[in-house]
This record gives C-alpha cells, sequence and structure tokens, in this order.
C-alpha cells in the first residue's frame, strides 16, 4: 500500500483545488444541500488496482462523507465489474468528488495495469523490468508507486539517488574513462551507458558494476552480454515492447527498462454509481 506523505496530500489538494475551484456550479444548482447518497466505484475492465488509497484523501479534504469502504488493495488483479469501494454522505460531496478520485484511480491503475503485462511477459527468466524516470511532471512519486503495484521495479526517484553516466554526460565529461573515474567515491550506485564496443571494453576495464545497453537487438543484447560474462549487470532499455521484451530477457538481461510503462500507459475505465438515499 502507499504511504500518504505530505507531499500527495498536497498533490490532491492541488488536483481538488483545480476541479472545483470556486464551487462545483452544477451540483449545487441542481441538488438539495441536505441530500443523502451512497455510492460504488467499479471497474468496467480487467485491471491491477492502483491508487484507491487516495480516496479516502480525497473525500476527507473536500468533507461531507459519513462512510467509505476500500474493497480492494492495491496490487490487486480485478474482473470486469467488479466493485472497488463504496462511499455514503452528502449527495455533492460524492458528485464534487467523482470526477478527482476517478481520474487518480482511472491514471494509477492504468500504469499498474501496463506494468503487469511487462512483469508477467518475463515470468520464468532472471530479468526485471524497471521503471523510469519518464513520468507525468508532479506525478511521479504516485506513478513509482503504481508502477510498483503493477509488479516491477521502480529504477532511482530521480537525479539525487542514483548515478546513470549517459551519452551526453559521457560527452561532456570527455569519454567513458574520465566520467567514470569522476564518480569513483559517489555515495550512490553507479550505472553507465555504453553505445559501441570499446566503450563497452573500456567501461568493463574500469571495473564498472552496472551496465545500460541502449537500443540494440535482442542478437546483439546477447553477444554483448556474453561478452560482459557476469562482471557487470546488465540492463537493456530503447524501443523494448511487449512484443519484444521476452526476446531481450531470454538474451541474459539482468534488467530491462521500459519508459512506456508511464509514459504512455493508458488510463484503465472506472466509473461511479450513485443514488440517492
Amino acid at each position: 500500500m502507499m504511504t500518504i506523505t505530505d507531499e500527495i496530500r498536497a498533490t490532491v489538494t492541488r488536483a481538488l483545488a483545480e476541479d472545483v475551484g470556486a464551487g462545483d456550479l452544477t451540483t449545487n444548482l441542481t441538488v438539495a444541500a441536505d441530500a443523502m447518497a451512497t455510492g460504488t466505484f467499479f471497474a468496467r475492465q480487467d485491471i491491477v488496482l492502483a491508487g484507491i488509497e487516495l480516496l479516502p484523501v480525497v473525500f476527507e479534504i473536500q468533507g461531507g462523507v459519513d462512510k467509505l469502504e476500500l474493497l480492494h488493495a492495491t496490487g490487486v488483479r480485478l474482473k470486469k465489474d467488479t466493485p472497488v469501494a463504496h462511499v455514503a454522505g452528502r449527495a455533492r460531496t460524492l458528485l464534487t468528488c467523482e470526477r478527482v478520485s476517478l481520474n487518480f484511480m482511472q491514471r494509477l491503475s492504468g500504469v499498474a495495469t501496463l506494468a503487469s503485462r511487462y512483469a508477467d511477459a518475463v515470468k520464468g527468466t532472471k530479468c526485471r523490468i524497471l521503471d523510469t524516470r519518464k513520468t507525468t511532471p508532479g506525478l511521479r512519486m504516485l506513478e513509482k508507486a503504481a508502477a510498483a503495484a503493477g509488479g516491477v521495479k521502480n529504477h532511482r526517484i530521480g537525479l539525487f539517488d542514483g548515478v546513470l553516466i549517459k551519452n551526453n554526460h559521457i560527452e561532456a565529461a570527455g569519454g567513458v574513462r574520465p566520467a567514470l573515474e569522476r564518480t569513483k567515491d559517489a555515495p550512490v550506485p553507479v550505472e553507465i551507458e555504453v553505445r559501441t564496443r570499446e566503450e563497452l571494453h573500456e567501461a568493463l576495464a574500469c571495473g564498472v558494476k552496472h551496465l545500460l545497453l541502449d537500443n540494440l537487438t535482442p542478437a546483439e543484447a546477447r553477444e554483448w552480454i556474453a561478452i560482459v560474462n557476469g562482471r557487470a549487470t546488465c540492463e537493456l532499455s530503447g524501443g523494448i515492447t511487449l512484443d519484444t521484451v521476452r526476446a531481450y530477457a531470454e538474451a541474459g538481461a539482468d534488467f530491462v527498462s521500459v519508459g512506456a510503462i508511464t509514459h504512455s500507459a493508458v488510463a484503465v475505465d472506472l466509473n461511479f454509481r450513485l443514488k440517492l438515499c
């Protein structure tokens, strides 16, 4: 389950402010202030659920809910038409919170559902799927939690918790060796991307322990991983899809990183059904 931090609470508060603004005109004009209602969130397709922990935060911030029952936890696989949560309280509150609640759960469940498909595709191999920093600005912690709920491993959270020397860093540093020499005392893990066999051999000669091999075919990946021969862990990336990820895993990769898990996940179909008491 996701831990609700002050950062996440602030994100939910901003989402409500963005949607509600000075007030829900439609609901306040059409629904009596004293009307009470119940509502149920449903999955309208097969999904891996994520973001349900945000419902109590949404309704707490908006106020006016007497009861909220979360029927499943994040990470659970649900079939189409499965109820997800029940809520009871002022009808106005339920209607005002409907879209923000759905937006969070639909987006995050979409990430978790896509992540689960990648994780399932490499089952039986030693390979683990990694997410990336290709997240929606401001929603990284939520999307990272959703990816993990889908069964993949979180890569570094940001620029502050890991060193990943990519091609532009190598260019700016003057080469593979200078870049690695300048990070030898880094207090966090160091990974380097190599683009040629020459760079591969140079990185290995420097004693690197984590390699990023980008934009290789599965056959090329197998050859490069054979050269590494266990001296470093090998992460593959670059245009790897659900159709090809198994081949890369079977080439011997320790990890495959997939930006699509967060940058291209499609929101799943959830809905909310309200009834007056």
